[in-house]
């Protein structure tokens, strides 16, 4: 088989190129391998999906471009589960699936119908249990703090706006952000669970495999996919991994040259990769992540987000979706995306107020990150910053230096800190940011003055995170430029109860099914930590057995 002709041999940012379908007669075709369930993407996602349908007694096959692991293994290693877990059990509280119900219907919205979203929530303690059986471990030895990610020893944890008053007045409020047990991001130790029990029940796994079509027959059903491998060992896999390893440390930096790199590695590719046809006898499961790492679908579908930073890995370039997309699959809430601008910790940061070009209070200070990112990036052009006084300057300060947070934590703190504009007047420091002076004097006096006087913030701030600003005053740049990661949620439409592809006729395409990223799910409306790798477990395991049972 030769390679395609109509694939451009360069990219300029390593994004892989997908053809249109290949059309063959499915009776007297010939294929050089053959399964039960094609897994497409070897993240969490990918790796439940093929665990699933190996339970079954399915023959599974799992092909990755890269070395596996994906964004799940970046990530971390936060699974949003409750309803009663033993670890919130003996932390101490009360938790029911429908309490989970109550609070993810607040966050998720529409973004799957209300039989779904209950039964994830009736599955989360069995999520949970089944990650344990692998040899997972979410025990914590310390009590659930609200933060952007805890310390080592705290497993957890408050992930979302669980306690903030306007949710808590719905839902009881619970913490429900289970960590894996490990070191730093937990991410690689929770993903390196799933790939050693996929090792341990055999299943195939084919790495530096990129899959650029699918295969239908004539009416349309998927029969596999036309898998482009780089020769195991050769050199040209070693310099390939060689340029993704080097590109994955360094694109939070240098995103440019990261992009340089993974443009050379699939420069590898297209010469050196050789074509493999592969039958999936029941389905093939598209599982390969998101699309934040092509600018070009970001610029399309999201260009709110178009300036801020890429979270996850170069498999994140949406691949999945537009294989899907190229049999008739229908994508939809592609402009979903979670950006993240965190303010606590330091604990003292949701204590000032965050304004917009207008001078004025936009969301919440004590929310979730995303929230805060999303609301800015959505209606306010991506600009916001932070309003401190010195006093809580100093406060954070200390934190920062002392507190033992994480280096993502402290070190970006330090640095919105030092490069702090300044003023001793709400007139003056508006000034320095171009934005209306005495606008933002009143926003800062109805602050102060709903403390003094002791009455509710306009925006449901709890007492706890409320301080009243001096007139010596700084202000943080925390626009989406200055180190915003965002992911995309949205995804192809899929059948809820089995993961199967949908076209545009709201009927499903036979044989294809997606899961994780890839897929409409849970996570694609709007994003608290643990949620997406939640729903990639869930989902990823709802399309392995469908597929196999089909």
């Amino acid at each position: 088989m030769s390679q395609s002709s109509n694939a451009p041999a360069t990219s300029a940012d390593g994004t892989l190129h997908i053809e249109p379908a290949l059309v063959v007669d499915g009776a007297n075709s010939q294929w050089d391998l053959s399964c039960d369930v094609l897994v497409i993407g070897f993240g969490a996602a990918g790796a439940s999906a093929a665990l699933a349908a190996q339970k079954t007694g399915a023959k599974v096959i799992v092909a990755d471009r890269f070395d596996g692991g994906g964004a799940s293994a970046k990530s971390g290693g936060i699974v949003y589960a409750g309803g009663g877990t033993p670890h919130q059990k003996k932390a101490g509280y009360e938790d029911t699936p429908e309490e989970m119900f109550k609070y993810l219907r607040m966050e998720t919205g529409d973004s799957v119908t209300e039989p779904t979203l209950r039964q994830f929530c009736e599955d989360s303690r069995g999520l949970i249990e089944w990650l344990e059986s692998m040899g997972a471990n979410f025990e914590s030895s310390a009590p659930p703090p609200k933060t952007s990610y805890p310390k080592d020893g705290i497993y957890l944890y408050y992930s979302g706006n669980e306690a903030v008053a306007e949710y808590a007045a719905v839902a009881k409020p619970a913490p429900r952000g289970h960590r894996t047990r490990g070191s730093w991001l937990s991410g690689k130790a929770m993903f390196e669970f799933l790939r050693a029990e996929v090792s341990r029940v055999g299943i195939n796994t084919m790495t530096q495999t990129a899959v650029r079509r699918l295969i239908t027959d004539k009416d349309g059903k998927v029969l596999g996919a036309e898998l482009w491998q780089l020769t195991p060992g050769s050199k040209e896999a070693i310099q390939h991994d060689k340029l993704i390893q080097k590109a994955e440390k360094v694109f939070n930096f240098v995103p440019a040259w990261a992009d340089s790199l993974r443009a050379k590695a699939r420069a590898i590719e297209m010469a050196h990769a050789k074509p493999l046809r592969a039958r999936a006898n029941k389905g093939v499961i598209l599982s390969a992540g998101g699309f934040i790492f092509n600018r070009e679908m970001v610029a399309k579908y999201a260009p709110k987000y178009k300036m801020t930073m890429r979270l996850g890995t170069a498999g994140c370039d949406g691949s999945g979706i537009r294989l899907g997309q190229s049999v008739g699959a229908v994508a939809d809430k592609l402009n979903h995306v979670s950006a993240w601008r965190f303010i606590n910790p330091p604990i003292a940061w949701p204590k000032g107020i965050a304004i917009n070009t207008k001078g004025e209070r936009f969301c919440n200070e004590q929310v979730y990150g995303a929230k805060l990112g999303v609301e800015m990036c959505e209606f306010h052009d991506g600009k916001a910053w932070l309003i401190l006084d010195k006093k809580l300057r100093k406060i954070a300060i200390r934190e920062a230096l002392f507190g033992g947070l994480w280096f993502f934590q402290s070190v970006p703190a330090l640095l919105l800190m030092l490069l702090a504009k300044r003023g001793k007047t709400a007139q003056e420091l508006g000034n320095k940011l171009g934005i209306d002076g005495a606008a933002f004097g009143r926003t800062i006096d109805a602050y102060n003055n709903a403390i003094t006087n002791n009455t509710a913030d306009p925006l449901l701030k709890s007492n706890d995170y409320r301080a009243a600003l001096d007139t010596k005053l700084y202000a943080l740049d925390i626009g989406a430029h200055m180190s915003c990661p965002a992911i995309t949620l949205g995804g192809l439409r899929v059948d809820e109860k089995t993961g199967g592809v949908l076209n545009a006729n709201g009927t499903t395409i036979p044989g294809l099914y997606a899961a994780g990223r890839t897929a409409i799910g849970v996570a694609s409306n709007r994003y608290v930590s643990g949620l997406s790798l939640a729903d990639c477990l869930w989902s990823g395991r709802r399309a392995g057995n469908t597929a196999a049972n089909s």
